[in-house]
């Protein structure tokens, strides 16, 4: 495969608007007019360009974002809503019908298993959650009525790497499409560029970078994304998920600068994650060598991103990864909160919060311990003052046993 950058691609489109400004002038219009009344007849049935109907539909900022995020994907195109867990849910939706059948990773954000587990028996969609490592698992998990394979690229919390090549053989060989969530490792890897269908993200996290926002995205084929916002049977058209434009401009000018964050979260990552076993913590961090997915990571990312911004840390109980994250949010090495990818490092016990909605039992056979915290990496120009914090909050946990 020609090698992809995904940065370049973003910094290569010209975002300027009509008068010139750098930056693409915020639409905060609902409706737009036209000059002549067939051109809105054809507005609404998909057969013109350059023509904004209402902003649930297109409007010109969220344009402006999505052409962006399809350069950054190597898409032909893409959408914005207003969560992630609306793009996750829409893209879902769109696939299937009553009777159909989904075949998941076990491992995956807590809200989306509660939706396929639970919300889609109201349409009698199943789903089957199975091990997305065990490919032959995936392939025996496949009926006629499989319409979708979903998974994460990183998978959330365990930070396995899911094989995008070759799911993409088994969905496409079964008449299913591949639908992959990218959240944690955007520009790292291009699911769609290794043969995924659709691409979603919660661009809360990295793609934004900021907190202060909720937001979502959904890339894939021009065709594709046209039928999601077809004013007769697009889903999001007619459930109505769209963002709002002042946050699509907000959200557009980050994007600019993701590549130097990813860079940076992995940065510091890969440095906490050598030196945490001198702290004596069980840890986990794909972009070591013995992280048994390494050399499948190594071998689908674009070079020059590093290897996320992501850790997980088993502390053994959820009692004892609780003292340890107060410890540390005292201490200042960052916030005991939920989410990602912010410029301040997060931690989370996965298991009561973000995962929460798994079922224990099923939390105990994807191998997830009820001590496991997400550790999200910040931006921390000194990393190893930060890890002096984080041995200083060891020996205070020690000291307290």
């Amino acid at each position: 495969m020609q090698k992809f950058d995904p940065a370049t691609a973003i910094q290569r489109l010209d975002g300027r608007d009509a008068n010139r400004g750098v930056n693409p002038a915020i639409s905060d219009s609902a409706t737009f007019t036209f000059p002549e009344a067939h051109l809105m007849t054809e507005t609404f049935h998909g057969e013109t360009e350059g023509y904004f109907l209402y902003s649930r539909h297109w409007n010109p900022s969220n344009l402006a974002l999505c052409q962006a995020l399809a350069a950054m994907e190597g898409t032909e195109a893409a959408w914005c809503t207003g969560s992630g867990l609306a793009a996750i849910t829409c893209a879902l939706l769109h696939e299937v019908k009553s009777g159909d059948h989904i075949v998941s990773s076990m491992t995956t954000y807590g809200g989306t298993f509660a939706f396929m587990a639970n919300y889609m028996k109201k349409f009698n969609v199943e789903t089957t959650f199975v091990n997305f490592q065990d490919l032959e698992a995936v392939k025996k998990a496949i009926r006629p009525n499989t319409k979708v394979l979903y998974t994460e690229t990183m998978n959330n919390p365990l930070l396995r790497i899911a094989n995008i090549p070759e799911l993409s053989k088994i969905a496409h060989a079964h008449g299913a499409k591949l639908i992959v969530d990218n959240t944690f490792t955007p520009m790292i890897f291009s699911p769609y560029r290794l043969g995924a269908d659709v691409v979603v993200y919660s661009m809360t996290k990295f793609i934004n970078g900021k907190n202060d926002c909720v937001a979502g995205a959904i890339c894939g084929s021009a065709e594709y994304i046209g039928s999601l916002i077809d004013v007769n049977n697009g889903t999001c058209m007619l459930l109505g998920p769209v963002l709002d434009p002042m946050r699509s401009s907000s959200i557009l000018k980050n994007l600019h600068t993701l590549h130097i964050r990813m860079q940076k979260h992995g940065e510091n990552a890969m440095y906490l994650a050598k030196r945490f076993k001198e702290v004596g913590f069980k840890y986990n961090y794909p972009g070591l060598p013995e992280h048994p997915d390494y050399e499948l990571f190594c071998s689908m990312m674009n070079k020059g991103y590093g290897f996320g911004g992501m850790i997980s840390i088993d502390m053994g109980t959820a009692d004892a990864a609780s003292r340890i994250m107060e410890i540390m949010q005292k201490k200042g090495v960052g916030y005991l909160a939920v989410s990602l990818g912010y410029f301040k490092t997060l931690f989370s016990n996965s298991g009561k919060s973000t995962s929460s909605e798994v079922p224990e039992d099923i939390q105990k056979e994807m191998g997830m311990s009820e001590g496991l915290i997400r550790f999200s990496m910040g931006l921390d120009n000194d990393i190893e003052a930060t890890f002096q914090l984080i041995k200083e909050s060891v020996d205070e946990y020690n000291a307290g046993k």
